[in-house]
């Protein structure tokens, strides 16, 4: 289990003149994140620098940065200290800078990067990513309401397909399989057919956001 973005975010700030654009995004590989990179500087052609830094593994191990040209330690480092300082894998953020003229000093560019940086993950979405057993929970018409209600009291993630039975293809805690699975057999009185199809790492939202 481990926390990481979910999607992309983007912010903007200006400080004397110069334009600090503060990107992050989901990267599951080293390889992700260098096609971001690329990616974002064919967008900013013109810009004075794309500084950055990720954490591009599970683990937190693969952890790289760039001060892109700007002073040694002034920009890739304080990027990297957001991540780390909040746990973050899986994680990229870049910061485009666009100079206004006036000259930040050493200081004064470490505060820009690592605001930049802080600023685009309080508008990112932090997903908790854990092994998720994907369930496969199929009945009657009859028993399709039921089971929607019971979904939806214990807030996971189903998508519905209607056929000659309705099938709902159900994402729970891998850990959690074996005991939500005995919960719906007692709802539906056992009028359900529950099989696990995989096992995969997904995004879950943060308790807080799912209450």
């Amino acid at each position: 289990m481990y926390l990481g973005v979910y999607g992309e975010s983007e912010t903007e700030i200006v400080i004397e003149k110069s334009r600090f654009l503060a990107y992050s995004a989901h990267v599951e590989s080293e390889a992700d994140a260098k096609r971001y990179l690329a990616d974002l500087k064919k967008i900013h052609p013109l810009a004075t620098h794309v500084c950055y830094a990720y954490v591009a593994d599970r683990v937190c191990n693969i952890q790289r940065f760039s001060d892109d040209g700007e002073p040694q330690g002034t920009a890739g480092m304080p990027i990297l200290g957001v991540l780390k300082s909040r746990k973050l894998c899986e994680t990229l953020i870049a910061v485009v800078r666009y100079f206004g003229g006036i000259k930040l000093g050493a200081g004064g560019l470490t505060r820009a990067y690592a605001q930049s940086a802080a600023q685009v993950l309080e508008r990112a979405e932090i997903r908790e990513y854990d092994l998720c057993a994907t369930l496969s929970v199929t009945a009657d018409y009859t028993q399709a309401d039921a089971i929607a209600r019971f979904l939806d009291r214990e807030k996971v993630a189903f998508a519905k397909d209607y056929g000659t039975e309705v099938t709902f293809e159900v994402a729970v805690r891998a850990r959690d399989a074996q005991s939500f699975t005995s919960r719906l057999n007692d709802y539906v009185n056992g009028k359900a057919k529950i099989t696990q199809t995989e096992q995969k790492i997904y995004p879950f939202p943060l308790a807080e956001e799912r209450s």
